[in-house]
């Protein structure tokens, strides 16, 4: 078991983070945002920043390259969808994707929005990590919450219509 620190500052113990929340052990600030057959996708649980989205396959796989054919055209359509509706809701004009597959959870992406306050701490994915602990560190008030929380809803919405 591990214990992972939630945005909000709660600790959880799990075996794996993404399993728990797309099995929904644990829901994830504003729920699920999206739901295909084969992915779920939700605010990362760790860093408050608006339209910082998570696409997890929900089969515990590790790499790309285990998904099957339909898995995989599965995986492009939602991230497509989860991109634009963030380019055209909250209007992001930017996204950061990674994919790591030495990770302790399962196969997921993040897509991580580039706003023009990230831009003091550089350009390049070396800056990414400083990004996120600024967020989790500074960012992790009233206002900005109450503003990623109406981001996931009005993203939700979207994307249930």
């Amino acid at each position: 078991m591990k214990i992972i620190t939630l945005s909000n500052g709660n600790n959880v113990e799990v075996e794996c983070l993404s399993c728990a929340i797309t099995s929904g052990i644990i829901i994830p600030d504003g729920g699920v945002v999206y739901e295909s057959e084969h992915f779920h996708v939700h605010q990362d649980v760790a860093y408050p920043i608006k339209g910082l989205m998570i696409v997890a396959s929900k089969r515990h796989v590790k790499c790309l390259d285990e998904l099957t054919e339909e898995k995989k055209f599965d995986y492009i359509n939602v991230l497509s969808k989860i991109r634009q509706a963030q380019r055209e809701i909250l209007g992001i004009k930017y996204v950061y994707y990674f994919y790591n597959e030495d990770t302790t959870h399962h196969f997921h992406t993040w897509m991580v929005p580039r706003y023009d306050w990230m831009y003091e701490f550089g350009r390049s994915v070396e800056s990414v990590r400083p990004i996120l602990l600024h967020a989790r560190n500074q960012m992790n008030h009233k206002e900005n919450v109450l503003e990623v929380m109406a981001a996931i809803d009005c993203l939700t919405k979207e994307l249930d219509r």
